[in-house]
Parts: structure tokens; C-alpha cells; sequence
């Protein structure tokens, strides 16, 4: 592509940035802290995070609240901002069955191990507004937190651990882990300090789409779940919660505990029937920073169909589905058509008013003749 650099014009450059500024600060309201962000809009800030690639509640707080509430924008800036982060190690590998759950259910199973906990969710009740959060004052707060504790005062602590569901499976040889590319020699893909290529094994595909942009996935994988694909997931488990983060430490090796972060893990079934014959159930997995359940379902059902040995669909195609789903890589692109585009449009431009004037000069009765 012909670009032409911007020369001149800082000043209306500088003037358009304090015009965005305006447009946040030019109303009454008082001004929105970066922690009221985070404390209250905190799904969002999930988002921005698993998107932005970064763990950082505050920055992403931050980013929303630069942005405006452009959860795509602000995932640039803390992606922008990770990249001038030292790297400093790996953690070591964890199982989601080590997540502290606040919410853990199944779809595929009424009785579980351990109990469905609901936990905090909007999936047994009405999409209604509440007219009530116009008046969202402190005393309302302090009424409801008090009468929440009153019926807590009898509740009993969560277990620190939960069996994984889908082991059920497991245990019946009914549950066949992975088809088609599945690994890379035992070794961890960095995405982020290698080049991608196709067939790309499992664990960088995982990488790919948990960064990926959250209507995005649900995008593809909805396709798959009309009937553009070959997947009609269950879920075997859902779990949102904390997952510990460990390394090895650096004088003894041994793994040490630094901190949790907040996950979304989906586990996804679906039929398949193997090299013999015999069907089986194929596993899906989804995870996530921070709680974005339609993100790690989408992730699951993508990861499963991405499995298929023989692609015949968008969202099995590993490098359709791998190549589109970033929403940096996709906001950069999409704004760059913003930028002046100045030589290559007036090269477009003058070819085109050639082939007029040669189309025009080669019509009968124009009295011209072209040159041969």
C-alpha cells in the first residue's frame, strides 16, 4: 500500500485530541473514578483484559475510562501497554480443577460432584431494567449489603477444590481428548514470540482465541451452532473463579505462589466417532481472564471444531478462524482506512480516467481511432 506522511496540521491534530477529552468531561455528572470502574463495571474490565492480553484490573479500568467505554479501544491501549513490559518468566502449568469457584454449574449433568454453585449470574432472571439503579444512592447500598449479610450468617464456605465433571467421562472411556492437531512434541506455543503457521497445534490455537475479541468468537461459533459446522456442544462445566498462579522459584526450583487471577473455564462436548467406528464424546476448552462465560463457551466451541479433520466450514478452518479473531489486529486494520490514502487513490483515479478517455475514443462516431 502508498502512504504519504502528515506534515503540518499538529495543531489541529493536538486541538482534536482535547476535543475527545471534551466530549467525556463536558457534562455535569461528577467525574468517574478509575475504581468505581473496576469495582462496578468489572465485567467490562474482564473484557478489556482478556482481550488486551493483560492481567492489570486498574489499568484496564484505566484504558475503559480513556477510551470512553470503547471496550475495542481499550484493549489496544493495555495490549500497547504490555508490549512495553518486561518479560521476566513463565508461570507453570495449572488445572482448572485448582480454580477457587464462586460459580461452577453443568449442562450436562443435573447431579455433580460437589453441587451446582449459581454463584453470581444473570441467567435466571428476567432482562429487565431496573429503574431503581437511577437512584443508586449509598444508603440503598448499605440496606441491601445488610440484609445480604443477615442470610449469609448460616451459609457454609465453599470447598477450596471441585472434581472436575467431564472425569465422569473419563472413568467410562466415553470421552476421546483431542483429534486431528493436537499437540506440538509436548511443547507450550508462544504466540507471542513465534510466528504463527498452519496446522497450528492446539496450544497455540488456544492462545489465539483467548485473545481473540469476544462478538467475534460468539460470531463463528454461533455459525457452528446453526448448522454451519458439525458441532452441537454440551456443556460438561463451566466454572468461574480464581486460579493460582505459580513459578518455580528462583534459588530452589520449586513452585512458588505469587497471586491468583480471576478465570472463566468452559469444557465443551461433542460427538465423534473415531478411526474405528466406535462414537465417542470429543472435548471443547475454553479459558479466559476475568468472568466472560459467552467468551470461554464461544472459545470451547471453536477449539472442538477447529479439531475437525476435515475442515469444511469458517469456523473449522484453523487459519480463517486464527487470522480474523483478534480484535487489535482487526480495530488496526479497520482504522487505518482513516489515514490518508492519498497516492494510492490518485493512482486508482488517474488509471481510471484513462480507460474512459480510451474507451470513449474507441466508440464508433466519435471520430477518433485508437493508435495500434
Amino acid at each position: 500500500m502508498g502512504y504519504v506522511a502528515v506534515k503540518g496540521g499538529e495543531e489541529a491534530i493536538a486541538q482534536a485530541g482535547r476535543l475527545l477529552a471534551y466530549q467525556r468531561l463536558k457534562g455535569t455528572s461528577k467525574p468517574l473514578e478509575v475504581v468505581q470502574i473496576q469495582e462496578q463495571l468489572y465485567l467490562a474490565v474482564d473484557r478489556v483484559m482478556s482481550e488486551g492480553s493483560l492481567y492489570a484490573p486498574e489499568l484496564a479500568a484505566l484504558a475503559f475510562k480513556q477510551a470512553a467505554g470503547d471496550t475495542l479501544e481499550a484493549a489496544f491501549m493495555l495490549r500497547a501497554y504490555r508490549a512495553t513490559q518486561p518479560r521476566v518468566g513463565y508461570s507453570l502449568p495449572q488445572s482448572g480443577e485448582e480454580i477457587r469457584i464462586i460459580r461452577r454449574i453443568s449442562a450436562a449433568f443435573k447431579d455433580i460432584p460437589g453441587g451446582q454453585v449459581l454463584g453470581p449470574t444473570s441467567d435466571y432472571t428476567l432482562r429487565l431494567l431496573d429503574f431503581e439503579l437511577l437512584e443508586d444512592t449509598p444508603r440503598r447500598r448499605r440496606a441491601f449489603m445488610e440484609a445480604l449479610g443477615q442470610d449469609l450468617v448460616d451459609a457454609q464456605p465453599l470447598p477450596l477444590t471441585f472434581p472436575k465433571v467431564v472425569d465422569i467421562l473419563r472413568k467410562e472411556g466415553l470421552l476421546v481428548e483431542t483429534i486431528g492437531n493436537g499437540g506440538n512434541g509436548g511443547k507450550v506455543f508462544d504466540i507471542t514470540r513465534q510466528s504463527l503457521t498452519f496446522p497450528a497445534p492446539r496450544s497455540a490455537a488456544l492462545q489465539g482465541i483467548t485473545r481473540g475479541e469476544t462478538g467475534g468468537l460468539l460470531l463463528l461459533a454461533y455459525t457452528n451452532m446453526r448448522g454451519y459446522g458439525d458441532i452441537h456442544p454440551t456443556v460438561g462445566e463451566l466454572r468461574v473463579g480464581y486460579l493460582p498462579v505459580r513459578i518455580a522459584h528462583p534459588h530452589s526450583g520449586e513452585p512458588y505462589s505469587i497471586g491468583e487471577v480471576k478465570v472463566t473455564e468452559a469444557e465443551v462436548i461433542a460427538r465423534f466417532n473415531d478411526a474405528e467406528g466406535s462414537p465417542k464424546f470429543t472435548l471443547g476448552y475454553g479459558l479466559c481472564f476475568g468472568h466472560n462465560e459467552i467468551k470461554a463457551i464461544a472459545m470451547a466451541v471453536l477449539d472442538r471444531a477447529m479439531q475437525s479433520p476435515e475442515p469444511k466450514t469458517p469456523s473449522e478452518d484453523q487459519e480463517f478462524v486464527l487470522s480474523h479473531l483478534d480484535g487489535i489486529d482487526s480495530l488496526g486494520f479497520g482504522s487505518h482506512w482513516k489515514l490518508p490514502h492519498y497516492v494510492t487513490f490518485q493512482s486508482d483515479l488517474d488509471r481510471l480516467r484513462q480507460t474512459q478517455e480510451v474507451g470513449t475514443e474507441a466508440r464508433p462516431g466519435s471520430g477518433k481511432k485508437n493508435a495500434i
